[in-house]
């Protein structure tokens, strides 16, 4: 179970990172602006955009007890219903957001937090649904997802290595045939220090599934480092401008960012290649300038070489210079100017 496809898109190790730009709350609220960062996000390079799909009311109660209040961390002070009604992109946005998407020509998708935005989804064609890090113990829905049988992105955040396999033997016996799992850490935002990639090398040989990032990092290079571990499938929050604010702004990339991201997990996947020792490429011309024998003084015919008249030098186009001390001693076959190339020819053997 290692093939992966969002949209005809092939997903793995042998083909180009896909990058997913996460929208979440980054609209304020605004489907104009929603749409403006979809569009941004195609211009950007992104190769998919997400939604979240959720009303406060799927997501908990308003009570303001203090079970419901976030006593740390970005959003500290705030209650949870209050936080996800400024958060939420309404379901009557969706329709538009996902036919919006693909008159421009970019993949979307979304994260269902519950079995209403699941049906909502699946009127609406998803191509694949991520299950976001929060919901991964939430195995009922997990299996609901899993029922509709599309591919599946699961976002492993919090999760230890019991919880992870439990939400994939979940997928795996309720019809889900194509699964991604994403290393990330729930951390908003998340410090380099704490990404621990090589996590991601385990999980492709834990769950032999492709392996991707969900970063929040506030830089690409963890991000981009990832590749170089397996990652093949890389998701990051994006905002048309910090300055717009919002719940998640501090922790989302802007359009720069994106395109940075793009080309710079490019460079990384080309760059990790394959076991070679043959010339590649540009060494072809450049082999030339390897360190080679050559006269240094004029000899002349039946002349000695020595280590006045020849050195090891560059150009690469007289004898090797591994034969240096085999060619001391031997006598000259023709007279040989300063500056020519040694030649077998020319020494006698």
């Amino acid at each position: 179970m290692i093939d992966f496809e969002i949209a005809g898109r092939k997903i793995g190790r042998s083909f180009e990172p896909f990058i997913v730009a996460e929208i979440s709350a980054n609209h304020g609220g605004d489907i104009e602006v929603a749409k403006k960062t979809i569009a941004s996000a195609k211009e950007s390079g992104a190769d998919a955009i997400k939604l979240q799909s959720y009303t406060p009311e799927t997501m908990t109660i308003d009570c303001d007890r203090s079970d419901f209040l976030i006593s740390d961390g970005l959003w500290k002070g705030r209650n949870l219903y209050e936080l996800y009604q400024e958060a939420y992109t309404p379901f009557e946005w969706h329709d538009e957001l996902f036919s919006f998407s693909k008159e421009i020509n970019i993949t979307c998708f979304s994260t269902p937090f519950d079995e209403s935005a699941i049906d909502l989804l699946e009127n609406l064609n998803t191509p694949v649904y991520k299950i976001a890090s929060f919901e991964l113990t939430d195995l009922v829905l997990v299996e609901a997802i899993a029922e509709t049988n599309k591919p599946v992105i699961l976002s492993s955040g919090m999760a230890n290595l019991k919880e992870i396999r439990e939400a994939v033997e979940t997928l795996l016996e309720n019809g889900t045939s194509q699964l991604t799992i994403l290393h990330c850490v729930s951390g908003y935002p998340t410090e380099p220090k704490d990404a621990n990639l090589k996590t991601i090398e385990d999980l492709e040989k834990q769950f032999k599934c492709v392996i991707g990032l969900s970063d929040h990092t506030l830089s690409n290079s963890t991000a981009i480092t990832s590749i170089s571990f397996g990652a093949s499938l890389i998701e990051k929050h994006f905002i048309l401008d910090r300055g717009l604010g919002g719940p998640d702004s501090a922790f989302s990339m802007e359009p720069p960012q994106l395109r940075d991201l793009k080309s710079c997990t490019l460079e990384a996947w080309e760059s990790i290649g394959k076991v070679n020792y043959d010339l590649k490429g540009q060494e072809k011309d450049m082999i030339k300038f390897r360190r080679s024998l050559y006269v240094v003084k004029d000899i002349n015919q039946g002349e000695e070489f020595t280590k006045d008249n020849i050195r090891r030098i560059r150009p690469g186009y007289g004898i090797e210079p591994k034969f240096f001390n085999q060619v001391l001693g031997k006598i000259a076959l023709q007279d040989i100017k300063f500056g020519t190339a040694l030649k077998w020819d020319m020494v006698d053997e």
